[in-house]
């Protein structure tokens, strides 16, 4: 008897043992593979597809924004890292971090597509655009976009990559390796990547994004230009520190233009509350941690949101999606500079008569007409 303990004893032993080495030995893995991408890089050589022409003042536009959410969210869908509290005081949280199959990812960024092109837009902003994810099956969804929108430059920047991520155990995210594009009918003359101020703390570091901006600038007839800016700002930032360290960057970008006499369209998923819209929808939810504020107050001078509130851009996703249930927000849609002209913006739930809201994703695309002063 003694003996088959001291045996079942140093199994134990040399099972947690091999547990341990394996833990550092991954540990050392994603620490060496870990990198920060750099700041301000220039991607105007990467541009796929440039066009010639250039934009007009006086003429009407439409650019539309939409974060995909790398095709996994159906309505089914939950996400792990969100947690919340209904209204009778029941906590809950999400469950997936990765898609459920091939075919969603397909159908999901296939259906996102189609919303967007709808509008026949002249500029296009996406976010969490995956090109080869283990969360999203490896499916190239950049490729997807730009084989659709073949008549468009396209300028792609990183904001996720990460070596294999064990975590959560019940589903683990896998490689990533994804971003935010933007999309033009017109000449782009210059693409930057600008990174963001982000928590660098362990082990944030390694599942948080690189979040960034594009900017790019397209010729005005005459000196000036159009600079479009796609963003994708932070969502899981205790305390907002990091959030407000983000808006303080892009604020002096925008002076910087703003001084340079140029029209500037900020567009994306902002991760804030950007058009008073806390408690504007009907919801069985109590208001999520992770919704912030946008201070318009603290927004660039010669600068203003062109937002609706008529429709949530954004639902919670720590439970399954239920209309008039899930907790939901406008985190998406535009700022746009003082000598741009707001037409219509609209936030898209339905489409030839066709419900949509969040069926492709667990936000809603934004469309926002507009015409240069």
């Amino acid at each position: 008897m003694r003996k088959t303990l001291r045996i079942t004893g140093y199994t134990l032993l040399s099972l947690f043992c091999v547990i341990i080495l394996f833990l550092i030995g991954y540990l050392i893995k994603l620490s060496v593979e870990f990198y920060r991408i750099e700041d301000e890089i220039n991607l105007t050589t990467e541009i796929e597809n440039n066009q010639t022409a250039n934009l007009e003042v006086g003429k009407e536009y439409t650019i539309v924004t939409m974060n995909i959410g790398f095709g996994a969210y159906t309505k089914d869908f939950s996400f792990f890292m969100d947690c919340g509290i209904m209204l009778d005081g029941t906590k809950v949280s999400g469950k997936n971090s990765t898609a459920a199959s091939r075919e969603v990812v397909l159908t999901n960024t296939n259906g996102a597509i189609n919303i967007v092109s709808s509008f026949t837009p002249d500029f296009a902003f996406f976010q969490e655009v995956d090109i080869e994810s283990t969360r999203s099956y490896k499916i190239n969804q950049l490729a997807m976009i730009q084989e659709r929108f073949s008549n468009y430059a396209s300028s792609f920047a990183l904001n996720f990559h990460s070596s294999y991520l064990l975590y959560p155990p019940h589903d683990p995210i896998g490689a990533v390796k994804g971003g935010i594009a933007t999309f033009s009918k017109y000449q782009i003359a210059e693409s930057i990547r600008y990174q963001l101020p982000i928590d660098e703390s362990f082990p944030i570091k390694f599942f948080d994004l690189d979040r960034c901006i594009i900017i790019t600038r397209i010729p005005v007839s005459g000196e000036r230009k159009l600079v479009l800016i796609n963003v994708h700002l932070s969502a899981y930032d205790k305390g907002g520190i990091y959030r407000q360290l983000q808006l303080e960057k892009l604020n002096a970008i925008l002076d910087k233009e703003r001084a340079e006499g140029n029209y500037v369209i900020v567009g994306g998923d902002f991760n804030h509350d950007i058009a008073d819209s806390l408690n504007a929808f009907k919801t069985e939810q109590f208001v999520p941690e992770w919704v912030y504020v946008f201070d318009k107050d603290k927004l660039a001078t010669g600068y203003h949101f062109a937002t609706s509130k008529e429709a949530p851009t954004c639902r919670s996703t720590d439970i399954p999606y239920q209309k008039d249930v899930n907790y939901t927000v406008v985190i998406d849609g535009f700022i746009i500079s003082d000598n741009i002209e707001e037409i219509s913006v609209e936030n898209v739930v339905a489409l030839n008569g066709e419900e949509i809201s969040f069926v492709y994703s667990d936000h809603n695309a934004v469309v926002l007409k507009f015409k240069l002063k």
